[in-house]
């Protein structure tokens, strides 16, 4: 594989020093570009798009050709591994994902099995090799899965939810069984993320999407604990670099010094958090990632750049810091827009990085 040509991401993700702050978006490979809705209508489908490895390459590098950011992506869905286990993941316009078959009973959690990354998530795995390929040592490429809690949301919900009524109610009325999914899908998630870093991801992610709609206490037993155990699993380095790992819990900030605690390189913070405060919480522990509110994309592009400035500020000087969105771009958004943000992250951080 050739050198990398960008590795701002991962110097920044290991706390080493950097010219100016790097930054990628969350969902950036998505519907806010016209090129991303063209190779979808030329899939057929969201799920025809995910499990080709060609349209998924080509979505993936979409972003990266059209603006100086300092990653890829990996374009997937988080549902790719309960989808592997059997469950039938479809999406319904408008509706979001759907599963065919919810997981509700304890015959249901007996009968999930581990899927092998290079045969049930082949079509994943082959994206990443071909990304990497197609990167020529650019920028670094991103892996990533969403966490068991989030993923076990969604497959006992039988897809989206607001209540998370049948879950939190497995949860409250059969902890132990939730217990013993969330156990299979850590395991699951290991060789998912295992199998990325070997394809080539150089950096992973795992998206704790509703990991805030727990209590504390259900967050540390049912959440947190699971992401600690896929953090100590993952082959942290490949190829004689470091791979880094980013922990990203949406809404989630109140518990950060136990999320720095899991031994993740980086954690994600959404916009609901002042940098400067989350910074003095973790100290030199991890970096972090984030965190302008999506919405500020919809803004003219002098009030992108204050609010850029605003963001770069708070974290104050030095490494340690990747700009992101504090979480997915808007679909809606102007892609002008997010040009301006790439562009004013690069000028405005050079002073803190004397």
């Amino acid at each position: 594989m050739p050198k990398l040509k960008n590795d701002r991401l991962i110097r920044a993700l290991l706390r080493q020093p950097v010219d100016v702050t790097p930054i990628w978006m969350m969902r950036q490979a998505g519907r806010y570009l016209p090129e991303y809705r063209e190779t979808r209508k030329r899939a057929g489908s969201f799920m025809d798009l995910c499990t080709n490895p060609e349209l998924a390459c080509e979505v993936t590098l979409q972003p990266i050709e059209r603006y100086p950011l300092d990653a890829a992506i990996l374009f997937s869905d988080i549902l790719t591994i309960p989808d592997a286990m059997g469950l039938g993941l479809y999406f319904e316009e408008g509706e979001g994902p759907r599963f065919h078959k919810p997981v509700r009973t304890a015959a249901d959690v007996e009968a999930l099995g581990n899927p092998d990354p290079e045969t049930e998530l082949r079509y994943v795995i082959d994206a990443v090799r071909l990304i990497r390929r197609e990167l020529d040592g650019r920028v670094p490429l991103i892996g990533f899965s969403g966490s068991p809690w989030t993923l076990a949301t969604y497959m006992v919900e039988g897809g989206s939810t607001k209540s998370f009524s049948r879950v939190k109610g497995m949860l409250y009325n059969e902890p132990a069984l939730l217990h013993r999914m969330l156990a299979k899908l850590a395991d699951a998630v290991i060789d998912y993320l295992n199998a990325q870093i070997a394809a080539g991801a150089q950096a992973v992610m795992i998206f704790d999407t509703w990991g805030g709609v727990l209590t504390p206490g259900d967050y540390a037993g049912f959440s947190l604990e699971y992401m600690r155990r896929i953090v100590a699993g993952l082959t942290r380095e490949h190829d004689g670099e470091k791979v880094p790992v980013i922990l990203f819990t949406k809404g989630g900030c109140q518990w950060l010094e136990a999320m720095a605690d899991t031994g993740a390189d980086a954690l994600g913070i959404d916009w609901s958090t002042d940098l400067a405060l989350a910074r003095k919480r973790v100290g030199d522990r991890v970096a972090l990632q984030g965190n302008l509110d999506p919405a500020v994309l919809y803004a003219a592009s002098a009030v992108i750049r204050e609010r850029v400035a605003g963001v770069l500020a708070q974290f104050g000087p030095g490494s340690g810091h990747v700009f992101n969105l504090g979480h997915g771009i808007n679909p809606d958004v102007d892609p002008e827009h997010a040009g301006v943000l790439v562009e004013a992250v690069h000028e405005l951080s050079r002073p803190y990085h004397q």
